[in-house]
């Protein structure tokens, strides 16, 4: 097609709006400023053992589901190494209010029964419930790559209230709509704040099946990269973009930390837009009013994540997610900046190719407000004193006591612990406050935390988990939308429902 394309930033969503302008003639170059790919993909090692530092569940890969369907357009699922969670079990809730599991299955009606076993008088409620949340999710099309006809569509009054409202309007039991709310931990919740489109996508993509990476998420990142390659186009690691040249709005090209310069017909930003924001060197290329509207939006909350590997043939492997909440009542405090912490976390066995009985590794990552570590934000790595490792130290040890409620001799089976902070996520992804989840979305704006992938640089475009959906569905979707901007409206989607 004869354009050519510099992407700034080499995570999920840059890796897949990269893959897809590549598999489509593009000429494609991604900078990324770590020494992997990846962002959320990408994996590291201590203690002997491989850990993801993000994608620890994922969604849309059974056959027939959107990313499946992404993937196979692109070529690569033979390389993909997914493990598939299975019906019995999909995700397990443990309250240490009154010590009471709740389990998760798979498929609609597996769901309603699971729940319903416990809350038998609210089945009904529950079957409104779900058949409410697939009809939200049926009015986003892109969803079931379906084209669009129109970027103006119109939502049902449901689509836009609030998350924590539209499971009130059918669930009339208290503890009931506190464990239906509990995947808000992997959007970034709030109550009253968070629309219920956003809880009705992440619910249903769980309940359709989630999967997780066998061997790391490290090796779909380098899957993506490869792609990229195979189709004429470079994925440069290892040199940070450190400033990008304007010229009466049109970026004229980037300059990397080794002293590079890199030019393009179209520059699409695939990092915190905040961050992008430092790195032109006339600001006012973008006008003031989006600037500011990105500095003042707030971010998802942060994290403390703990990197455990364990001895060997001393703890069960987990196929399922595991989540710890201390109280209901608290099911949409993650990430609160009063009370007590740890409000919950959750927690998982990595798996391998051929995992087999054991795990050799877990981890545990517990939502965290990043004005916690606020008092620290202008240390760097290895330089935040001794102070901030005696509190790592002290978030260390709240957590396994409170993993010893539900296996007591948890702290036997460990053998090594590594431990990451928001400071850890702000400094390695490059995201403003550590966020998780980037912007959160707020049902009482929609159009304030709405952020377009076109921009007023005429040849500029956004991508990634802040615009958008976020997540291992919702950025690939970003994607899509993205090289659309380039190739024509629906032009992807048709090419994927060809292949598909």
């Amino acid at each position: 097609m004869e354009k050519s394309v510099v992407i700034i930033g080499g995570g999920l969503g840059g890796l897949f709006t990269g893959a897809i302008l590549a598999r489509e003639g593009v000429g494609v170059t991604v900078l990324e400023k770590n020494t992997n790919a990846g962002g959320g993909l990408q994996s590291f090692t201590r203690f002997g053992e491989t850990f993801d530092t993000g994608m620890h569940v994922i969604t849309g890969m059974k056959e027939g589901g959107n990313v499946y369907r992404i993937c196979k357009y692109l070529g690569i699922l033979d390389k993909v190494h997914v493990e598939h969670i299975g019906t019995d079990v999909v995700d397990r809730i443990f309250f240490a209010e009154d010590g009471r599991t709740y389990d998760m299955m798979q498929g609609r009606e597996r769901f309603i029964d699971s729940l319903a076993k416990d809350f038998p008088e609210q089945r009904q409620n529950l079957e409104r419930y779900v058949e409410a949340m697939y009809r939200i999710v049926d009015e986003v099309d892109m969803f079931y790559l379906r084209p669009s006809s129109s970027a103006n569509l119109v939502h049902s009054d449901e689509f836009m209230m609030a998350a924590s409202d539209f499971i009130d309007s059918y669930i009339t039991d208290k503890r009931l709509s506190s464990i239906l709310a509990y995947m808000n931990t992997l959007y970034g919740g709030g109550r009253g704040i968070t629309p219920a489109y956003i809880h009705a996508i992440v619910s249903v993509l769980s309940i359709n099946g989630p999967s997780r990476f066998a061997g790391g998420s490290q090796l779909f990142a380098d899957t993506l990269r490869d792609s990229i390659v195979s189709n004429g186009g470079r994925v440069i690691t290892g040199d940070e973009v450190t400033r990008v040249c304007t010229k009466d709005r049109v970026i004229d090209c980037v300059v990397t930390s080794k002293g590079h310069r890199y030019t393009a017909d179209h520059y699409i930003c695939a990092i915190h837009p905040c961050t992008f924001i430092r790195l032109l060197d006339d600001p006012k290329a973008l006008p003031k009013a989006f600037r500011d509207r990105l500095e003042e939006l707030p971010n998802t909350y942060s994290a403390f994540i703990l990197n455990i590997r364990l001895k060997p043939g001393r703890f069960r492997y987990i196929g399922h997610m595991s989540y710890y909440m201390s109280r209901y009542a608290d099911m949409w405090n993650f990430g609160s900046e009063t009370g007590e912490w740890p409000v919950g976390f959750l927690f998982t066995t990595p798996p391998e190719i051929g995992q087999g009985e054991y795990s050799t590794k877990m981890i545990i990552a517990s939502p965290m407000s990043w004005n916690t570590v606020r008092r620290w934000e202008n240390t760097t790595v290895g330089r935040r004193g001794s102070g901030y490792e005696d509190w790592k130290c002290r978030c260390t040890d709240l957590l396994l006591d409170r993993m010893e409620r539900l296996y007591p001799d948890f702290r036997d089976c460990i053998e090594n612990i590594n431990s990451a902070s928001p400071l850890t996520i702000r400094d390695y992804y490059g995201v403003k406050d550590g966020s998780m989840y980037g912007f959160a979305k707020d049902c009482r704006n929609i159009l304030l935390t709405h952020i377009p992938v076109a921009t007023k640089i005429s040849n500029l475009l956004l991508t990634g988990q802040n615009i958008n959906l976020h997540g291992f569905c919702g950025v690939p979707l970003t994607a899509i939308n993205t090289s659309e901007a380039i190739l024509g409206n629906n032009y992807v989607l048709n090419r994927i429902n060809e292949a598909n």
